[in-house]
């Protein structure tokens, strides 16, 4: 069945080889041609980089969050995060927050733009997603105690999990690094260690 208006597709691979992103490729892109959809951008990681470097998807949740695409089109879900199904709920409900779709080629009852599954969907993803937060406020707490432990002086107010959401908002836009410190009055070192820690990789020379 066609879909009933085109959207700005952006294709998401995280591949072993570049054999196996030819052929996901093809089928991603002729679903768009089926759908009357128009591919904007595609985004690639490989997986031997290790789950914590997939600059490919950094730069597609920097472009959502300039509504570069209206829809982000993937093979499954398990390649769009490696990191589990709640990092993967986070990632989604980004999307969603921003006005972005999300469509796994290969499990339709995954599929934000379905109009059946979403009401079903939706309180899922969510939830999930508040779960990956609570591990990671519970992080920052543990870490927190540890520091405290060691007798370590903290010499500025604790990171705060609201701070933590406006950094990621921040690092959402896509800009560079200094300019998250200046725009969020976060210390650069702490902006680093957190934008890595959430899986980051630093901005191109082209961010701003």
């Amino acid at each position: 069945m066609l879909s009933p208006t085109p959207s700005r597709i952006a294709i998401y691979a995280c591949v072993s080889a570049a054999s196996t992103a030819w052929s996901q490729l093809m089928e991603l892109r002729a679903w768009c041609r089926q759908n009357r959809h128009v591919v904007v951008g595609t985004y690639i990681d490989h997986e031997s980089d290790g789950v914590d470097r997939r600059p490919g998807r950094t730069r597609l949740l920097a472009d959502a969050a300039r509504k570069n695409f209206d829809k982000v089109l993937v093979w499954s879900l398990d390649c769009f995060n490696a990191k589990g199904v709640g990092q993967t709920a986070v990632d989604i409900q980004r999307l969603l927050q921003h006005g972005v779709a999300f469509h796994s080629f290969t499990e339709d009852h995954l599929c934000t733009d379905d109009g059946q599954a979403h009401h079903v969907l939706l309180p899922v993803i969510f939830s999930f997603a508040n779960l990956e937060r609570e591990k990671l406020s519970k992080r920052i707490k543990a870490g927190l105690r540890r520091a405290r432990a060691k007798g370590k002086r903290l010499g500025r107010a604790p990171f705060s999990y609201d701070q933590l959401q406006g950094l990621q908002s921040a690092l959402d836009t896509g800009a560079n690094w200094y300019r998250v410190s200046r725009t969020t009055g976060i210390p650069y070192s702490t902006v680093k260690k957190w934008a890595r820690e959430l899986g980051r990789e630093p901005p191109g020379r082209g961010a701003f």
